[in-house]
């Protein structure tokens, strides 16, 4: 039995359809990866799994439960968190405050406390009285995943963590994917950067107007296919 097993998922905003009958799995331990043209339909599927967008409740389950629909906070002590794009750091608190925030509602007593995320991310325990805004783009983006990872989640979904990123700092970043996985946690990458994508994913799904057109091993896939899927149009490989 898959950790995460989504089944013929539809999610609408408002009367506008996102997602179409999207079948999905994530193995516990899992990375995935979901790549996609803007309004492909990734956001809003981690935004379902969530409770931040309404589902249906046979449509997605998690360790073997229904929770599809279920409110946020009740999904989160299921074993689920997201880092937002964006970041979405509480401006006025500080880095350790943030990190605490996400502790709430934690499950278990599992590794991640705050001296495993300093040790992760150094730079966040010697910045941990600062506001967290006053921290650098890459550092915001640290202080997300860690304030995630506060929860002690069984699946960590990442929603753009490399966007508006220098290379040298999206590096350092996914640096810390593999402590992460070591600890059992099955990952889930919303991604733009296909080479990135391709580089740290078991397996890839990529969406194209709310419909999976492509799922495989990155050994397998070529990159015809890939561009064919991405742009839903015959791709030339490069």
């Amino acid at each position: 039995m898959a950790l995460l097993d989504i089944h013929t998922l539809d999610a609408f905003y408002g009367d506008f359809q996102a997602l179409f009958g999207l079948d999905l799995a994530v193995e516990a331990g899992e990375t995935l990866a979901i790549i996609g043209a803007n309004g492909a339909g990734k956001s809003t599927l981690l935004k379902a799994i969530t409770g931040l967008v309404p589902a249906a409740r046979e449509a997605i389950c998690f360790a073997g439960q229904a929770i599809g629909g279920l409110p946020a906070a009740a999904i989160m002590k299921h074993g689920i968190a997201m880092v937002p794009e964006g970041r979405k750091l509480f401006p006025s608190l500080t880095v350790e405050e943030n990190l605490l925030i996400g502790g709430w509602g934690r499950r278990g007593s599992g590794r991640w406390t705050l001296d495993a995320v300093y040790g992760l991310f150094p730079v966040l325990g010697e910045r941990r009285r600062n506001p967290g805004t006053a921290l650098s783009g890459g550092q915001q983006q640290m202080a997300a995943i860690g304030r995630a990872l506060m929860s002690n989640p069984a699946l960590l979904l990442c929603d753009e963590i490399s966007l508006g990123l220098a290379p040298i700092v999206i590096r350092d970043i996914y640096a810390a994917l593999p402590a992460i996985r070591a600890e059992g946690t099955a990952v889930v990458l919303v991604e733009q950067d296909i080479v990135q994508a391709l580089a740290v994913a078991d397996r890839v799904v990529c969406l194209q107007e709310g419909r999976a057109t492509l799922e495989g091993r990155p050994a397998d896939l070529t990159r015809a296919a890939i561009q064919a899927a991405y742009f839903g149009q015959p791709g030339v490989a490069a």
